[in-house]
């Protein structure tokens, strides 16, 4: 007896998630919210009262990383009565400089030759072009630095900030890091000085 099996559709159970890390980034923000609503968390901080400058440097140093951005965040709102924010800021800047620097050397060190390749591709030189001819080439590189910049001060990922700045352009690191100090300190202290 000669049973008749039907295949399985194609891609069977599996349906594929076209956009992968924007949902496991909007993930981490809604577990950055829960987890900072418990109870836990409170006594966390308590635990730390008088202490909280060392979780605000390791704040800056989570707030660099798209996934960990948003825990920073958290820390920052919490710890914010707790600290003078004038103070806060720029220690959570230098930990978050120092997570970019990190950022920037990995791209300078191992991903300079696809940059390279990159800038010789049709897309890129047609872009390139297309603002060349619009816009004229100081404002193309103005607009790379406001963008790569907004990126770096916001709690959005800054390695597509950093990844801009060390594959396109020629920054000196020690002036990257000054740069990536003051941004991330600028958009540290708006947050702690916007924490209720």
């Amino acid at each position: 007896m000669v049973f008749n099996q039907s295949a399985p559709p194609v891609g069977g159970w599996r349906t594929k998630i076209k956009y992968p890390k924007l949902l496991f980034l909007l993930l981490s923000i809604l577990a950055a919210y829960f987890f900072f609503q418990t109870n836990f968390v409170k006594e966390f901080m308590g635990v730390f009262k008088g202490e909280g400058y060392i979780l605000i440097f390791i704040a800056g140093f989570l707030f660099t990383y798209g996934f960990t951005a948003p825990f920073a965040v958290g820390f920052f709102i919490s710890l914010a009565p707790q600290v003078n924010i004038f103070l806060a800021a720029p220690l959570a800047g230098i930990g978050a400089a120092f997570a970019d620097y990190f950022i920037f050397r990995f791209i300078r060190f191992y991903f300079i030759d696809e940059f390279k390749e990159l800038k010789l591709s049709f897309m890129f030189r047609n872009v390139s072009r297309l603002f060349d001819h619009h816009f004229g080439n100081r404002v193309k590189k103005y607009f790379l630095w406001v963008v790569a910049g907004l990126l770096i001060a916001s709690p959005l990922p800054d390695e597509i900030g950093v990844s801009l700045l060390s594959g396109l352009t020629n920054i000196n690191q020690k002036i990257f890091f000054v740069i990536s100090f003051c941004l991330n300190t600028l958009g540290i202290l708006f947050i702690l000085a916007l924490a209720p």
